[in-house]
């Protein structure tokens, strides 16, 4: 099969044939349709980063496919043809969290991430995934819809992790995929004010449409503009840049008694005041990934036409097009969501 191969740090990924992945019996070969870029993906490859990703992998976990080989002992339990998204984490089965039933991303000691480094992903024109990764798609929601719905569901989990109250007034720094979905979501489920700190006027734009009720500036006191907005400072903060620096930053600005959710993904080592937030009595909360029942309920959401994902898509590129567009995402200008198409 061609896939898109990562051939080092700080180096161009590669166009590349390689073996076809094969299915174990409690597996499903998936042919990719579509697959989202994530910004994950370029920290990995960045030579700062602490992922330690091996040369030779093949990144890619936010996708969609289509069952085309079915696993020894799950014969009769799927059928070829099937339109799935995948759930980018195989378990091992063997662990504390799996004997309990644990599915939650993370939960798992000896889970593969599939396009993290332990199990090649789908910037290629196959993948194999877990049988209970396979999330059916119905007919009304497309394969490009079913590729948004792993960073739909990093910021459903933001939400949720959040606790966040009806009328809650909720800041979001950074309106990237991850942010605009944490925007959709805290809309959805009844924030008052959906407040965004963004430079790109592209992005703020985008904002807009994914339920940001106002765009500040990001240059000046954000509380003290969320103020004038709101007449109250943030209940919610939530941090979607992942930059270094950033999570003090927040800790400084924050009114009292604020809660700070980190959804960015920094992979660097950063340093911040504890002081700051012991004065203030911040509460900081770190999330990572989602459940299971959150992507049944993201596509049923997407199917009933309770939420409209497809804007967060910029740009449409070819395998043969992604390792020019990712390196074009270091330095974005109008990108947001870039999706690479297999159909």
């Amino acid at each position: 099969m061609r896939a898109a191969v990562f051939k080092g740090a700080d180096r161009k990924l590669e166009i590349e044939t390689i073996d076809d992945p094969r299915p174990e019996p409690h597996q499903l070969l998936l042919k990719v349709h579509h697959c989202g870029v994530c910004g994950s993906d370029l920290h990995m490859t960045e030579a700062h980063s602490i992922s330690n990703l091996p040369p030779g992998s093949v990144m890619g976990h936010e996708f969609s496919g289509e069952i085309i080989e079915i696993g020894s002992a799950l014969k009769g339990k799927f059928k070829t043809g099937q339109r799935v998204a995948g759930f980018p984490y195989i378990q091992c089965g063997v662990c504390e969290a799996c004997t309990r039933g644990d599915s939650t991303f993370g939960a798992c000691t000896g889970a593969k991430g599939i396009g993290l480094g332990q199990h090649h992903g789908a910037y290629a024109e196959y993948v194999t995934i877990g049988a209970n990764g396979a999330h059916a798609l119905p007919d009304i929601v497309s394969s490009e819809e079913g590729a948004l719905i792993e960073p739909l569901c990093v910021g459903l989990h933001a939400v949720d992790m959040a606790k966040m109250e009806r009328g809650a007034t909720v800041l979001v720094i950074g309106a990237g995929p991850v942010g605009l979905a944490v925007m959709l979501w805290a809309r959805f489920l009844g924030a008052r004010h959906v407040i965004v700190s963004e430079r790109a006027e592209t992005r703020k734009a985008t904002a807009a449409r994914f339920g940001a009720t106002d765009a500040i500036d990001p240059n000046q006191s954000l509380t003290a503009q969320v103020i004038a907005i709101a007449g109250k400072g943030p209940d919610i903060i939530f941090e979607c840049v992942g930059a270094p620096g950033m999570i003090n930053g927040v800790m400084m600005d924050a009114p009292r008694g604020a809660k700070i959710v980190v959804a960015g993904v920094c992979q660097q080592m950063d340093q911040i005041l504890p002081i700051m937030g012991i004065v203030k009595e911040l509460t900081l909360q770190f999330v990572l990934g989602y459940r299971p029942a959150d992507f049944d309920y993201v596509i049923e959401m997407i199917a009933k036409d309770r939420v409209e994902a497809k804007h967060m898509i910029t740009d449409r590129v070819t395998l043969d097009q992604l390792p020019d567009a990712f390196e074009a995402l270091r330095e974005p200008t109008t990108q947001c969501k870039v999706m690479v198409g297999f159909e």
